[in-house]
């Protein structure tokens, strides 16, 4: 528990980061139209690979013994791989709606 808190006194500047960025998200994405809010999330989603490739890049340079470190760059490139497809999918979606029949 002691490194726990004192993880968080270390790495204070950067969770109140973490969470102001997150609730400036959260008012960004509010105030899009909800006509708008599909097409802007899929391709949002889609550019997702940056985040596979930074948490590729960042296990790549790991100690092997940080087994914390892995393990999140692991559930890193899960999500971001499952958001890629994911916006790849709703965009494929939407637009088989424009095709002609």
């Amino acid at each position: 528990m002691e490194e726990l808190l004192n993880l968080f006194s270390v790495h204070r500047e950067m969770i109140y980061f973490v969470a102001l960025s997150i609730f400036v998200g959260v008012e960004v994405i509010g105030s899009v139209p909800t006509v708008l809010h599909t097409p802007l999330m899929s391709g949002a989603n889609a550019i997702h690979g940056v985040v596979i490739v930074g948490a590729i890049y960042v296990m790549l340079n790991v100690d092997t013994d940080d087994v914390l470190a892995l393990s999140l760059g692991f559930l890193a490139v899960l999500l971001g791989t499952l958001n890629v497809v994911g916006g790849f999918v709703v965009t494929d979606r939407m637009l088989e709606m424009f095709k002609k029949k």
